[in-house]
């Protein structure tokens, strides 16, 4: 049995019934075909269970209003209106495009105060995808769309996680994992806390071609101040751009196919 959180509510959900075997081909969709880390790469400094690190809420957003307003953005193209939506490790704001309305947004965290706050969630569940890297508790093809915002620095398993964020989804089905340069750096794993930008956004890729059934990974790099070209005066512009700024990446893969 699995425990649902709701706002100011708990339910016991009952027993799933047997599976059809198609939704047992469903269940086994997004195995994971290859291993992206090895285990030093998914040490953290601090391992104490993360449950303790987020027992207290932290009702502050991690950054800044350039990239929430680049996320939502992202989200208002992406995620159409209508959509049932999973927000993995989520928080008490999910920056989904308030003009829009949902069939159903579901959230995930390890702090439910948190959750609670999150008033465009309508259902969340608490648990630690360290511990136990599975989404068991969702059925198949459950979301038109997962998204995970500035977190994923933070998954041990990533390559676990990324298989069942393929499961739930329905073909056709959106997932986008939005990071900057911002961490808590005793709990991110070692390959993001020793990366560069680069190399991180990279590894976001590496993790969803290791699943089979996602798309080839588009990305999406909005850089404050930062001019797309190799001209000498856009170098200069580059070096002198606005400090301080959070860039604002997106690494961005649909189950089996794009939608046109």
């Amino acid at each position: 049995m699995a425990l649902i959180f709701g706002h100011g509510r708990l339910a016991i959900a009952p027993p799933p019934p047997p599976l059809s075997p198609r939704a047992e081909n469903l269940d086994r969709a997004g195995q994971t075909r290859r291993t992206v880390l090895t285990d030093r790469n998914r040490t953290k400094l601090n391992i104490a269970p993360d449950r303790d690190f987020y027992a207290f809420p932290r009702l502050v957003t991690h950054v800044d209003d350039g990239f929430i307003r680049e996320l939502t953005d992202v989200y208002r193209q992406r995620i159409p209106a209508g959509s049932e939506v999973l927000d993995l490790m989520s928080s008490w704001v999910s920056h989904l495009p308030p003009e829009f309305s949902y069939k159903r947004v579901v959230g995930h965290g390890l702090n439910a105060q948190e959750l609670l706050k999150n008033k465009r969630l309508d259902d969340f569940f608490v648990k630690d995808l360290n511990r136990d890297p599975s989404l068991s508790g969702i059925a198949a093809e459950s979301f038109d769309a997962v998204v995970c915002a500035v977190s994923v620095q933070y998954l041990e398993q990533p390559e676990k996680i990324f298989a069942e964020i393929l499961r739930v989804l329905r073909p056709g089905g959106v997932c986008i994992v939005s990071f900057s340069n911002r961490m808590f750096y005793d709990k991110a794993i070692a390959a993001w806390r020793n990366g560069s930008d680069y190399s991180r956004i990279q590894l976001v890729v590496q993790y969803f071609q290791a699943v089979a059934g996602f798309t080839q990974p588009e990305i999406i790099k909005r850089i404050p101040g930062m001019v797309d070209d190799s001209t000498l005066i856009s170098r200069l512009l580059n070096f002198w751009r606005a400090p301080g700024k959070d860039p604002f990446y997106a690494v961005i893969s649909y189950r089996n196919i794009k939608p046109v």
